[in-house]
């Protein structure tokens, strides 16, 4: 299938009414859920998974999708405004358009942010359609050993990311990967991990249990909480110029640039949405003539790191659609709604389901067309949202996570997982342990054991085979070369602080 002719298949799936109005729900969500500091995608993703079930596989995604770019765009309101990202991501998007805001110039770095993000979005999107079918036809030449490695490459990659928090994110890989062993084995039937509880016989069920991770988990964060005192100012959409929506284009090549590094940064596992705006910010500060204005309400700085966040939303696909690898928690729970209706990602999924995925394609550039829209209409009012009191925020999203686990299955025991994982959930923030660690090894979990299984009965029992396929030697040499880098890396590091 060419280019244009997948084009054209994208908008035929997405023409359904239903759909349509899906995206446009998830946008105009994703942008609420961003302008509210403290709740992110992620929670709002966990709580709307039950509802996915009932839709078809494109409408399901395309809502989460909506929700993960319009996060992005939204997180800038509350940054800028009051100096609290909405995201983790708009982080970097604070040091300027803070400032700016104090100024008095709230209007143009909201529209500087915003101008980054759509443009940023939509080349995120044309990456995503060229790259995916590319690394899907290389993926062609991969057996069970060498989609093996590249899962343990992925979640070694997590574990790196981590940095300072590493061996507790090693530990939540694992305990995630113990977790998804539990359960009646199929192959042999043998139980595994139930402790005698008939109720375990089909292990932890997934949705319930991501749902009170993040949903649950949140909720009681949030009410836990105690945010600064911050200031709104007063925005008002009219006075957001034509004009100062084209000013981002004066600083075109940092455009440019901060979307390139987040095209790379979305495309590999493991690295986060948040290094890749610190990574743009840092080049664009470095290559700036004015560098000494970085910090004090430079319009370049919001460019840079708005830009570099939005561009990952698009690459962070690729390695889910051609792979079936995600590469954090967010990709992972999207993994999840095409493994909930027996869709498994992957080289052959572009090949056989082509307007599943060309519908992705296209919905991701009329998602960016739809939340620059509702933005650039209704900023004022989704600017009063990070003015709610937190303890509202947490019960709200308590009440609404139990009301997802119960619909899974109309069971009780479901909003009992539901509260056990948020409980656990909670401490591990508060302990300081990722749980994206925890989330993806429980996702990746059943993938890696069926690999495994497979890439043993290849070598009839020897899991050498690996090193006599140069695709799976490669991967394997590779991660042994990120392991001793990053070993190297921190040594030099703590011989430095000494």
């Amino acid at each position: 299938m060419t280019l244009m002719d997948s084009i054209f298949v994208g908008f035929a799936a997405i023409s359904d009414p239903f759909v349509l109005a899906v995206l446009a729900v998830g946008a105009m969500a994703g942008v609420i859920v961003g302008a509210l500091p403290g709740v992110g995608p992620a929670v709002a993703i966990s709580v709307l998974l039950p509802v996915t079930f009932s839709m078809s596989p494109l409408a399901g995604v395309s809502l989460l999708l909506g929700i993960y770019n319009g996060s992005w765009y939204g997180g800038a309101i509350p940054a800028i405004l009051i100096n609290t990202p909405g995201t983790p991501s708009a982080a970097i998007t604070t040091f300027d358009g803070a400032p700016m805001a104090r100024k008095g110039e709230a209007q143009r770095a909201l529209a500087i942010a915003f101008t980054s993000s759509f443009v940023a979005g939509l080349l995120s999107a044309v990456a995503l359609v060229v790259l995916a079918p590319t690394l899907a036809n290389l993926a062609r030449n991969f057996g069970a050993p060498e989609f093996l490695m590249a899962l343990t490459l992925s979640l070694v990659l997590v574990c790196l990311a981590l940095r300072e928090r590493m061996l507790e994110g090693i530990l939540m890989v694992l305990l995630g990967l113990f977790i998804s062993t539990m359960g009646i084995e199929m192959n042999t039937l043998t139980e595994r991990f139930t402790f005698g509880f008939t109720a375990l016989y089909n292990g932890l069920p997934l949705v319930p249990v991501v749902v009170g991770l993040f949903g649950v988990a949140q909720g009681f964060v949030l009410i836990d909480r105690h945010f600064g005192d911050g200031k709104q100012l007063d925005v008002k959409t009219g006075r957001i110029t034509i004009g100062q929506y084209f000013e981002a284009f004066k600083y075109w090549v940092t455009m440019l640039k901060s979307t390139a590094i987040g095209v790379v940064v979305g495309a590999l596992p493991g690295i986060g949405v948040e290094t890749s705006g610190l990574y743009a910010y840092i080049e664009a500060r470095r290559s700036s003539k004015t560098p000494e204005r970085f910090g004090k309400g430079a319009p370049e700085g919001i460019v840079a790191s708005e830009s570099a966040n939005n561009a990952v939303t698009g690459a962070a696909l690729i390695p889910v659609l051609a792979l079936g690898i995600p590469g954090d928690a967010i990709t992972a729970l999207m993994l999840g709604v095409f493994l909930i209706h027996n869709i498994f990602p992957g080289p052959q999924l572009i090949a056989e389901q082509p307007e599943l995925v060309s519908g992705i394609y296209v919905s991701m550039f009329v998602l960016n067309i739809f939340i620059f829209g509702f933005l650039f209409f209704f900023t004022h009012h989704i600017a009063r949202l990070a003015q709610i009191h937190p303890v509202v925020l947490g019960v709200s999203i308590l009440m609404l996570s139990f009301i997802g686990a119960y619909s899974v299955s109309n069971s009780m025991a479901n909003v009992w997982v539901a509260l056990g994982a948020g409980v656990f959930g909670y401490f591990a923030r508060r302990l300081g342990f990722p749980i994206i660690g925890l989330m993806l090894g429980l996702i990746l979990g059943p993938m890696i054991e069926e690999r495994l299984r497979q890439t043993l009965s290849i070598g009839q029992g020897d899991i050498t085979i690996i090193l006599e396929r140069p695709i799976s030697l490669g991967l394997l040499i590779a991660i042994c070369l990120i392991i001793a880098g990053s070993v190297w890396a921190a040594r030099n590091r703590r011989a430095t602080d000494v």
